[in-house]
């Protein structure tokens, strides 16, 4: 059986946080661009900042580092905080939904939901599920699905067909305990980056998506996102 596919996401903050917002999650906190990863553009990005998302193109160079990657993570242990949620991406062109349930379900402690938020309910229901079943749990819910469809044909870009070739690809960039850490469905595992407070969030992700850029350096489709407590 085909595993399901999703219209990709545009990575434009009013879309993110306006689909955010309809599943129920007050906006306290909205998400917006960073338009530059010198210190003078990201002084400009309201703080606190609870995630950093960040989208990329997959090339071949990106995946042979994450075959890579994950090769020697596997190997070393990978030290992930049981707090962490963690879910796998099985929907095709779901990566930004993930992205942003990332966001939101490890931060659950800053953010506010309205009492019959679709987003809280999906949060609260798979707290308990592994990664793989919370993927299955989330090909089954309608609500976020339907507001992630009606998301998908809001941006500024003509929405690419569900059958067509997207290589580009969200992650999102947490602070849970103190570490930094990425998550990416399409990865086995939570990725560790390092010690981060909430103060140096922005910062300490940044450092990583540098890495990220340097990796492929002809390339110029990245597009990063903080999600910030004050309007931006």
């Amino acid at each position: 059986m085909d595993s399901p596919r999703w219209l990709p996401l545009e990575s434009n903050p009013e879309v993110m946080t306006k689909f955010v917002s309809c599943l129920g999650m007050k906006p306290s906190w909205q998400f917006g661009d960073v338009y530059g990863l010198d210190p003078e553009l990201l002084s400009l990005v309201p703080r606190p900042v609870c995630a950093v998302l960040l989208l990329f193109p997959v090339t071949e160079k990106y995946e042979a580092f994450k075959q890579e990657e994950e090769e020697r993570l596997k190997g070393q242990g990978h030290g992930v905080s049981p707090d962490i949620y963690f879910i796998k991406q099985t929907i095709g062109n779901a990566c930004g939904t993930i992205g942003l349930i990332h966001a939101v379900a490890n931060n659950q402690a800053h953010l506010q939901f309205e009492p019959n938020s679709p987003l809280k309910k999906f949060l609260e229901q798979t707290a308990k599920m592994t990664p793989e079943e919370r993927a299955t749990f989330l090909e089954k819910d309608e609500s976020i699905r339907v507001t992630h469809e009606s998301s998908a044909q809001e941006g500024q870009t003509e929405a690419p067909s569900l059958d067509e070739k997207v290589n580009l690809h969200f992650i999102a960039f947490v602070n849970v305990g103190g570490q930094l850490y990425e998550l990416d469905g399409r990865k086995p595992f939570p990725v560790v980056h390092g010690k981060t407070t909430e103060d140096t969030l922005l910062e300490d992700a940044v450092e990583v998506c540098k890495v990220f850029m340097a990796r492929d350096p002809q390339e110029v489709r990245f597009t990063i996102i903080a999600l910030s407590k004050d309007s931006f």
